[in-house]
């Protein structure tokens, strides 16, 4: 394959780059647009769940959702013309099945007062079941959006606002980064092999925005994967164009032609790319064996830029090599044995034991915030404090103090005239320590009953989820399920975890057979697999010690939910196993090389020289994928700091702790063991043919 495209190039590559532009104009037109055309409803929670079928059964039996999803908050008392008014225009809208105001005399939750004595009323509105709540949410907001005395939140406006918010961040933050990006690059590569990265990356972001819009034909897809799509792919792009740049102008600097350059560097670094995007895409793709959609959606857009990043350095780079040529520079080889990178490796094998303790305990101690690690969810709290929603919130908290809370709804499926065998039921509900108050049960459909307890605590804290696994264990006479914000949180969780195991299996799997063939040992990768754990411990305990703990920078604040949310530490975790795989598939490869070109090196030298002549790259790399990863801790939601934040500190810390003193020092004490493989696996490897050599020059790729 890699000779094939590398002939293409070589050929026709004028074809090759006409062809790419036309791609290119393609993908912006039908990509483009991809922002406002993946809408999915409910990403977060987990389907067929207890709490997703007790939604359902109810939407079913009344035609209407199960709760108020609009909830105005409105700056005059109740019983005022301007309290009616609110709530006459809420009714008027099509997709609202009820709407309940507080009454203007008696003890109302719906009447709130402030500390100096104004008055405030909510009025709350109900969707019909099978409303489209974006629209729905949108047109409301719309026919409020100039009466500055009401503000529109509750979970429907909450989830609305959060995809929103997440879009605009994806153009703002990211206009932000491009420009920084291309600064860069420009000082990594100099002239014009400065264009060659971006060029890849933005091609490669469009081309996945169109691939996502075709799938999302079939299958509905959370617009939260579009932030991964351009941050990974305009990183990845520049980590694949880095490596194959720096070894075409390594392979012209060593004496080659430009044809036998581009064939050397296709059958070598253009290798290392192939393994390094199915590494990254192999890793976040595992994300797809959680029945969470906003995780499935995630995987698909990152496994597929992942792959398309790479599809695209491998096929358009040779071509540019081809028409550029020396204008792209040369890198004349140096002493193979000296250098800044060099001497830093020799220093971590002089004392390996030392060396390893010591990086350990830099890494672990990072890392020990992870220790209380606590997880949050989604809601108005992930919100900018502006954000109408999350005012809607925080005031409910100060003026409604009855409603400060969330609602479990419990279904139960019982006989009509079960009402007295209920409110026992009830009863022992309400004698529960977080449980307010549980409303009469009512019947809403044959053989279906309802009854709504009131829970203290917001919808993510451990107290409340504590509290709806309580409910689900009192006995009952009848089947009953528990729905509401709290047991989907609950569910969801209970979804990652009973597919942990796998997901956790195909990780290790994934990234122990690529570094197997990769290098033929089954050492290394076992070795890998371990630092790509310590990497994540100490992301893990960074994110705890910025976002759980929350930390103000001065320029940033960054406000604690009370804990990480859950599914983008997932994702966080599968990128980061992914780069560093990725950065580690790079590092090995270049030290096997050495080894197998100069085996009278020796080992400990092999280890040297591959990491001299890694070391400036991969750092130059990691840096430009922080950038773009980190261009999310620019975000207004909190979980996308959350996963930028992480993610770019793991892939800093992995270049430059990890690669540079960690894996010298564990592969000097290990030696020779490095590269040990049962015979039969070894057979097996070479019957591959995977290599990091490829062959001689003029002799295909």
């Amino acid at each position: 394959m890699l000779a094939r495209l590398a002939a293409l190039g070589l050929r026709h590559p004028r074809r090759v780059v006409w062809g790419a532009l036309l791609v290119f104009v393609l993908a912006a037109a039908f990509g483009g647009p991809a922002a406002g055309v993946l809408e999915r409803d409910r990403d977060f929670e987990a389907p067929d769940s207890e709490s997703w079928n007790a939604r359902v059964a109810l939407e079913r039996a009344t035609g209407t959702a199960t709760q108020p999803g609009v909830l105005a908050l409105v700056e005059a008392p109740r019983g005022s013309d301007r309290v009616h008014e609110v709530a006459r225009r809420l009714r008027a809208d099509r997709d609202v099945a009820s709407v309940v105001s507080p009454p203007a005399h008696g003890e109302t939750p719906l009447a709130g007062r402030d500390p100096d004595g104004r008055r405030s009323s909510l009025v709350l509105a109900t969707l019909r079941a099978d409303a489209d709540r974006i629209a729905a949410v949108e047109r409301l907001e719309h026919a409020f959006s100039g009466a500055k005395d009401v503000d529109l939140g509750g979970p429907d406006v909450a989830i609305v606002q959060v995809n929103r918010q997440a879009a605009e961040d994806l153009a703002s933050n990211e206009l932000l980064a491009f420009p920084l990006l291309a600064i860069l690059t420009f000082l990594v590569f100099r002239g014009v092999a400065a264009f060659l990265p971006l060029a890849v990356g933005v091609l490669a972001v469009l081309l996945t925005f169109a691939l996502l819009r075709i799938l999302n034909l079939a299958y509905d897809l959370s617009p939260f994967c579009l932030n991964l799509v351009i941050a990974a792919g305009l990183g990845l792009a520049i980590d694949y164009s880095l490596f194959l740049v720096s070894r075409f102008r390594e392979e012209l600097g060593a004496g080659l032609d430009v044809p036998d350059a581009v064939r050397r560097t296709m059958a070598t670094a253009g290798r290392t790319v192939v393994f390094s995007a199915l590494t990254v895409a192999s890793a976040i793709a595992c994300l797809y064996a959680f029945p969470v959609p906003f995780l499935q959606s995630m995987a698909i857009g990152g496994a597929l830029v992942s792959v398309v990043a790479g599809a695209v350095a491998l096929t358009l780079l040779p071509a540019l090599f081809v028409l550029l040529g020396a204008r792209l520079g040369r890198v004349r080889p140096g002493p193979v044995r000296e250098g800044r990178w060099y001497r830093i490796a020799h220093a971590s094998m002089r004392r390996p034991l030392l060396a390893t303790l010591a990086t350990a305990a830099v890494v672990l101690l990072i890392a020990s915030p992870a220790l209380r690690t606590e997880w949050a969810g989604v809601d108005a709290s992930v919100l900018p404090e502006s954000k109408s929603a999350r005012v809607v919130d925080d005031r409910i908290a100060q003026r409604f103090p009855a409603l400060d809370g969330t609602d479990a709804t419990v279904v139960v499926r019982a006989p009509d005239d079960a009402g007295i065998g209920l409110i026992l039921y009830a009863n022992r509900i309400r004698a529960l320590p977080q449980v307010e108050r549980v409303d009469a049960p009512r019947r809403v459909g044959p053989g279906l009953w309802r009854m709504d307890a009131h829970l203290r605590g917001s919808m993510i804290a451990p107290a409340t989820l504590d509290t709806v696994r309580q409910i689900r264990a009192v006995p009952s006479d009848h089947p009953v399920q528990v729905g509401g914000g709290a047991a989907a949180l609950q569910d969801q969780r209970a979804a990652v975890s009973d597919r942990l195991p796998i997901a956790i299996l195909l990780l290790a799997a994934s990234t122990l057979i690529i570094l197997w063939l990769m290098t033929g040992s089954v050492v290394l990768p076992v070795k890998a697999l371990i630092m790509n754990l310590l990497t994540t411990a100490a992301a893990t305990g960074a994110l705890v010690w910025v976002f759980q703990d929350g930390r103000s920078t001065g320029l940033l604040d960054y406000r604690s939910q009370g804990g990480i949310e859950q599914t983008d530490f997932l994702v966080m975790v599968a990128v980061v196993f992914g780069l560093s795989t990725d950065y580690g598939v790079f590092l090995l490869t270049r030290i096997k090389e050495a080894r197998d070109a100069h085996p009278e090196l020796g080992d400990k030298e092999a280890v040297a020289v591959g990491i001299q002549r890694t070391g400036g790259i991969v750092t130059a790399a990691a840096i430009l994928l922080a950038v773009a990863l980190g261009a999310f801790l620019l975000s207004s939601v909190v979980f996308l700091q959350e996963l930028g934040g992480g993610a770019a500190f793991a892939v800093l810390l992995d270049a430059l702790i990890i690669r540079t003193f960690l894996v010298p020092s564990l592969m000097a004490l290990l030696g020779a063991r490095n590269w040990w493989s049962p015979a039969p696996l070894r057979r097996l490897h070479a019957r591959i043919g995977i290599s990091e050599g490829g062959p001689a020059p003029g002799r295909g790729g």
